[in-house]
């Protein structure tokens, strides 16, 4: 049928343009066979279009199954004057925060404060909003630039969060990603922390990774062509960032290694598990440590809801396992000292979150770290937060969230903290992961 439509189009093309010619004064025996011409071919157009026709009735009439299936196009560089043109999210996030104890003073015991580790701000604050842009570059690349904004002891400022390219055409389940981007290790580390169902990261994200780990680097992940989802992935990356240090190795200090596996239990319930490592070469970190350290993260996540709609209702229960390896040494010019440091460290959170409804969610996490028992950092006091948060949804785009911690993560402190969080989803917004 596509043959005889394509004929009638190009009949009616040739035609259109026999007909758009300019009015020569041609001899009468030319234009008597032109004519001629022209009505044997509006006699074939005809037939074909009849035979078109006869052929659509046809199709309608058979059964569903016995159509044949509709051609895809292939993917193509994007055309049009706004083809071009990224896709731009704002997340806009603030709070106000009260904390039985100054900021200023809060401690973890056994694990250094590094990276964006400890509580907020005490009062009103703008808490890290991101601006994003993202798009397809073309039929085989995709592109994604995502902005920190902040504000530190009234300076503002505005960082890199996420810079990178990744590839959307390999074949056999491949991609990879390169540039500036969240490490693919543990299950909270990958995603933006405007996600999380709590308003600040665990007690062991914290101490382990400063909050998140992102670094400059090249990432390789495979998606096997399983029932069951599989992913297995391994990174290279500069090693700038806690909990490494320095750009050991040439610039490549980092190494990580994670698999990933997850499915459908019936319905009504999902899960996802994970194991990651992460090893590093670290110079002159920014907890003092200079040497060789490396990262074991286990995740779990278990979610049910009726007929696997999450949106009006269901529980999430996850939980993720830190243990932390050194061997090297302490360094602090500015005391003098210089002691070895090798030993390992623990942490763990447990989290659940009931989702009542469409607006309304509910939940607890519980916090706890075991630091080591020897070394510059030794202590005989395991830190343990406990968290409640109730969130109010009036969209997927807005909410306010209401959280209690009670906090003792220092033998001789405890912080009892209430935090009021506000949060809007300005643009095109891309889903959110699993």
């Amino acid at each position: 049928m596509r043959s005889r439509l394509t004929t009638f189009l190009c009949a009616l093309v040739l035609a259109s343009t026999a007909s758009a010619e300019p009015a020569a004064a041609p001899p009468v025996e030319a234009l008597e066979a032109r004519i001629r011409v022209l009505e044997a071919q509006t006699r074939e157009m005809l037939g074909a279009l009849e035979q078109a026709r006869a052929e659509i009735a046809s199709l309608r009439a058979a059964p569903t199954d016995a159509v044949a299936p509709v051609a895809v196009p292939e993917p193509s560089a994007p055309t049009g004057p706004n083809a071009f043109n990224p896709a731009i999210s704002i997340i806009l996030n603030g709070s106000f925060a009260h904390h039985s104890i100054d900021p200023e003073d809060y401690e973890i015991a056994g694990f250094p404060l590094a990276g964006e580790a400890g509580p907020g701000a005490q009062g009103l604050s703008l808490g890290e909003s991101e601006i994003a842009f993202a798009a397809n570059i073309d039929e085989k690349f995709y592109g994604q630039l995502t902005l920190a904004i902040e504000s530190e002891d009234g300076e503002d400022g505005i960082g890199v969060e996420e810079a990178y390219i990744e590839t959307t055409a390999l074949p056999a389940g491949l991609s990879v990603r390169a540039g500036r981007f969240f490490s693919n290790i543990g299950y909270l580390n990958t995603h933006h922390a405007h996600t999380d169902a709590f308003s600040d990261r665990p007690l062991a994200y914290q101490a382990l990774l400063g909050n998140q780990y992102a670094d400059d680097g090249v990432q390789l992940r495979w998606v096997a062509p399983t029932d069951v989802f599989l992913e297995l992935g391994g990174e290279l990356m500069r090693g700038e960032s806690f909990p490494s240090g320095g750009a050991a190795r040439s610039g490549s200090g980092v190494r990580s290694l994670s698999a990933h596996v997850g499915g459908d239990v019936g319905n009504a319930s999902s899960w996802l598990a994970g194991i990651s490592v992460l090893d590093a070469r670290t110079a002159a970190g920014e907890d003092g440590f200079s040497g060789d350290n490396r990262l074991y993260i286990a995740d779990l996540t278990w979610k049910w809801a009726p007929n696997g709609n999450t949106r009006d209702g269901g529980v999430t229960l996850r939980s993720e396992y830190l243990h932390d390896t050194r061997d090297g040494r302490y360094l602090d010019s500015t005391q003098g000292i210089d002691v070895p440091w090798i030993g390992s460290r623990d942490g763990m959170y447990v989290e659940g979150v009931w989702r009542l409804n469409r607006q309304w969610d509910a939940g607890y996490r519980y916090d706890r770290l075991w630091p080591d028992a020897s070394g510059p950092f030794a202590s005989d006091s395991d830190p343990v937060r406990h968290n409640l948060m109730l969130t109010w949804r009036n969209s997927e785009f807005s909410l306010i969230r209401l959280q209690y911690s009670r906090d003792g993560a220092a033998p001789a402190q405890r912080d009892d903290a209430l935090t009021l969080q506000y949060q809007a989803a300005l643009g095109a917004h891309g889903a959110h992961k699993f």
